[in-house]
């Protein structure tokens, strides 16, 4: 792990160490794991996830009183220029903090499809595109948005400071509210909402799924558990999943993503055209004033390491960034702007590799036929489990609705 995120080059290492033990075999309902394959299925298990990682840009990320600010502001629609698009329209918990659009829909429409948030503490950028590199970052990003909320920075400054309770949760978490008669002023109080926000979506993470215990029976050598929790086409779909499916070359670790970019060929949404992804993405990630090293972040220069390195280039032309695998059945429909409405869409067009629109696409066809197709879409769905956290969090505050 590094910085709470599983790498690569730590799975490929687990890989090798296991390759080198006796490939010991055990029975599970028709499929016998290897060492190799415990190896792999330990990696994607959610107990391997670890803690969430520090948050260095935002010195109140764990900060409950930053949190419980952030919840009331995630579900007030009044940060909007029409009065009705909160974070939580696009974001909504009954969907796992998706919307179940192909584009999000705030006060216009807008080019992407709304990604989820939970589990997002653990990625290193936020968008499709990676264009944020933190949470709270990533929250200031829509509100600016002429198509989501809406706003300006200064309509949210001043609902903050107008408000009796919002100005008095503001001066709990972060000191006396400074006088607004200044672009500076403005901008530290309007990064400071960012931060609250981000507070409150790291207490959002995935938990544990009935592949999950699948695994934790494989690990215990628990065949009769293996096989109540599993059917024979779940576990024909696992074993394509980290085999032949080649998914494990993007969809790694606990949460099931390698949190980077790829061009995998997805055709633009009708009428648009082409998008470009991270190539563009990068720029704005190096350009924007709320990065981790800009005058708003709370980090030390070194704790910048991935954004002062990172990857720019031709090769990240139409590449997006790959989304968790977890809770699938709830975030349809799928890609960056919905093209794709069923897992069954997604797994035909991963299988068939179409050659991309823009730039050069990563997949190769696999080559499965339809049985095995439709076996990797079972196992798929059994990555669904409820969110890891406090109902109260899953509904506006004085609720408690859940997200179930």
């Amino acid at each position: 792990m590094l910085g709470g995120r599983t790498t690569l080059a730590a799975i490929a290492a687990a890989a090798l160490v296991a390759a080198a033990l006796p490939c010991a075999r055990l029975s599970a309902g028709g499929h016998e794991w290897t060492d190799v394959e415990k190896g792999m299925l330990r990696s994607l298990w959610i107990e391997s996830l670890g803690p969430v990682p520090a948050e260095p840009t935002n010195t109140y990320a764990d900060d409950p009183a930053a949190a419980s600010f952030g919840h009331s502001l995630f579900f007030d629609s009044r940060f909007s220029s029409n009065g009705e698009v909160s974070c939580a329209t696009c974001h909504q918990p009954e969907r796992r903090f998706t919307d179940g659009l192909p584009k999000a829909k705030g006060v216009g429409n807008a080019k992407r499809n709304s990604p989820a948030v939970v589990g997002a503490a653990y990625s290193p950028w936020m968008f499709w595109d990676g264009r944020r590199d933190s949470l709270w970052s990533q929250a200031l990003g829509p509100l600016e948005d002429p198509n989501e909320h809406g706003t300006s920075r200064d309509q949210v400054v001043g609902l903050i400071a107008r408000d009796p309770e919002y100005r008095e949760a503001y001066q709990a978490v972060f000191g006396p509210l400074p006088e607004l008669s200044g672009a500076a002023a403005v901008d530290r109080v309007f990064a400071n909402v960012g931060k609250a926000i981000g507070a409150y979506e790291r207490l959002l993470q995935p938990g544990p799924s009935r592949f999950d215990a699948y695994v934790e029976a494989v690990l215990n050598d628990d065949a009769d558990t293996q096989a109540r929790l599993f059917s024979a086409d779940e576990i024909e779909g696992l074993r394509i999943f980290l085999n032949e499916g080649q998914c494990m070359q993007c969809h790694n670790g606990p949460l099931l993503t390698n949190n980077e970019f790829h061009n995998t060929g997805v055709i633009s949404a009708p009428g648009d055209v082409p998008d470009k992804g991270r190539a563009v993405g990068v720029r704005q990630v190096l350009e924007t004033p709320f990065n981790c090293l800009g005058p708003y972040s709370d980090a030390e220069r070194d704790d910048c390491v991935e954004l002062e390195f990172v990857a720019t280039g031709p090769h990240l032309v139409g590449a997006m960034r790959t989304p968790s695998l977890r809770n699938l059945e709830r975030t349809a429909p799928y890609m960056h702007q919905g093209q794709l409405a069923t897992l069954a869409d997604v797994l035909r067009h991963y299988n068939e590799a179409p050659p991309a629109m823009i730039g050069h696409s990563e997949l190769e066809p696999l080559g499965l036929d339809r049985r095995e197709l439709a076996q990797l879409e079972v196992f798929l769905e059994t990555l669904s489990a409820p969110v890891a956290a406090d109902p109260k969090w899953l509904a506006p505050p004085g609720t408690m609705q859940g997200g179930e």
